[in-house]
């Protein structure tokens, strides 16, 4: 089985490659599928979510215990917010400003990032704690890594069906951490029992388990 790391560098290749596609630059300031977000705006969040890894470990150094992925989910501020919390205006705004070289920009960025991220993960030690610093807390890099998978799998379906691509095909690696944290998200949401029922019994499953 592939590693965190290696499903990483694989996600954040697929996002670099989903990036540079024509049909993003042709819809860059329509909106999106995401409320008060265009094409551009998105295509920066998504490639946020490769820019955060050396941006993060590029931070000092720190020793303080890590918490658990899913105490980390308890306390993102955006979780759950409404559309106008600043939590949620401050993604959309910052997203604007990393796409603000314009989509060729974007990608060229994106892709050279991507590039470097296997030598530079497998340069980590195992056990690197790295520090998030709109928390603050800290996670392991690993779980920092699971966390940005998710992001980048649901953003590129996100920005694939605003620009109107074919279903996406990300590697299996990538599929399967996404959806074991969204099993674990929606767990936490609604209740072991729910997520049985609705992956088991559609007779008696609610209407929804979503997990963000």
């Amino acid at each position: 089985m592939p590693s965190v790391r290696t499903a990483y560098v694989a996600a954040a290749g697929y996002a670099a490659g989903l990036l540079a596609d024509p049909a993003v630059a042709r819809r860059w300031d329509d909106p999106s599928a995401l409320a008060e977000m265009t094409v551009g705006a998105l295509a920066g969040h998504l490639a946020r979510q490769i820019f955060a890894v050396p941006r993060l470990l590029a931070l000092p150094a720190t020793d303080e215990p890590p918490i658990s992925i899913l105490g980390h989910y308890a306390r993102a501020a955006w979780l759950g917010a409404a559309l106008q919390d600043q939590a949620n205006v401050s993604i959309r705004d910052e997203s604007a400003t990393e796409a603000a070289d314009g989509p060729a920009g974007l990608a060229a960025r994106a892709a050279a990032v991507s590039a470097g991220l296997r030598e530079q993960l497998a340069a980590e030690p195992a056990d690197r704690i790295v520090l998030i610093p709109w928390g603050p807390w800290t996670l392991t890099l690993d779980d920092m890594l699971r966390t940005r998978i998710l992001e980048i799998a649901v953003h590129c379906d996100d920005l694939a069906c605003s620009v109107g691509l074919a279903q996406l095909e990300l590697p299996d690696a990538v599929t399967d951490i996404a959806v074991a944290l969204l099993a674990k998200l929606a767990v936490r949401r609604h209740g072991a029992a729910a997520v049985l029922r609705a992956l088991s019994r559609s007779e008696r499953a609610p209407a929804s388990i979503a997990a963000l």
